[in-house]
């Protein structure tokens, strides 16, 4: 039985939710945050998982990639934020904290700040809720669900969406996430990917109907759900390898 990894993210809610609904029984779930995930991945305990491309990008010869799919955005993904009590712009040499559970966000924080803001600023990971992150630094970086509800119970803050940022200073997608197999589980791929793409045509058809029972509703009108899930991208095209490939060379220059 193929072991998937799982990450819990609202993002990918709309994929799981069928793929769990038609493949629970061919499939062992498990569940964790996207720098959990990656490591369970790079340590075999995992087969295939929709994993940080940083993660593909840094062991691409250990990896299969599943073709076709990603988790991208062609600008604002609202999701992945930067959270500041001052303009961006003033963050010459002030330490930025970012979420313990990033990897990706946190490499393409790193290049918004020094490549397009030409910023030197220290980068701190952190497991620290937002206000209290904010109460000795001054700006903080957050993922998912957690970015999704901090931005509305703080509308006074200075928040920045990267994905936003990458595509006005690069005009391309910026690709957050790839799905990606151990390349021993080959032989098992093709109809993991065959579920893979029923999920992603069935939840994008449906997502009204998914809307209905995500958790996140707490937070976000049902508009707001589905406005979120329509500016994500699932697939993974010319264009977003192009992105990919910048990505991978900013990460180069950037010595990241």
């Amino acid at each position: 039985m193929l072991k998937i990894g799982k990450i819990p993210y609202t993002n990918l809610y709309p994929i799981y939710y069928y793929l769990e609904m038609t493949s629970r029984s061919r499939y062992e779930f498990t569940e964790g945050v996207p720098s959990v995930i990656n490591r369970l991945l790079r340590e075999d305990r995992i087969d295939i998982s929709p994993s940080s491309s940083i993660e593909y990008l840094r062991r691409p010869e250990k990896y299969i990639l599943v073709p076709g799919h990603s988790v991208s955005s062609e600008g604002p993904v609202g999701s992945i934020l930067l959270f500041s009590r001052r303009p961006v712009e003033t963050l010459e040499r002030f330490t930025v904290l970012y979420t313990h559970q990033s990897e990706t966000s946190a490499a393409l924080l790193r290049i918004v700040l020094s490549r397009f803001y030409q910023l030197q600023c220290s980068l701190k990971s952190s497991a620290l809720p937002l206000e209290e992150g904010l109460r000795n630094h001054s700006a903080y970086l957050l993922i998912g669900d957690d970015a999704l509800r901090e931005a509305h119970r703080w509308p006074n803050l200075y928040i920045y969406d990267l994905g936003d940022i990458w595509y006005r200073k690069t005009g391309l997608p910026f690709v957050f996430a790839l799905w990606i197999a151990n390349k021993g589980k080959g032989a098992e791929l093709k109809s993991f990917i065959a579920d893979l793409d029923e999920a992603r045509e069935r939840a994008l058809k449906n997502l009204p109907k998914v809307a209905e029972t995500c958790p996140f509703r707490k937070w976000l009108s049902e508009e707001e759900l589905l406005d979120y899930w329509r500016k994500l991208s699932y697939d993974l095209d010319g264009k977003h390898r192009r992105g990919l490939e910048l990505f991978n060379k900013y990460l180069r220059e950037t010595e990241i």
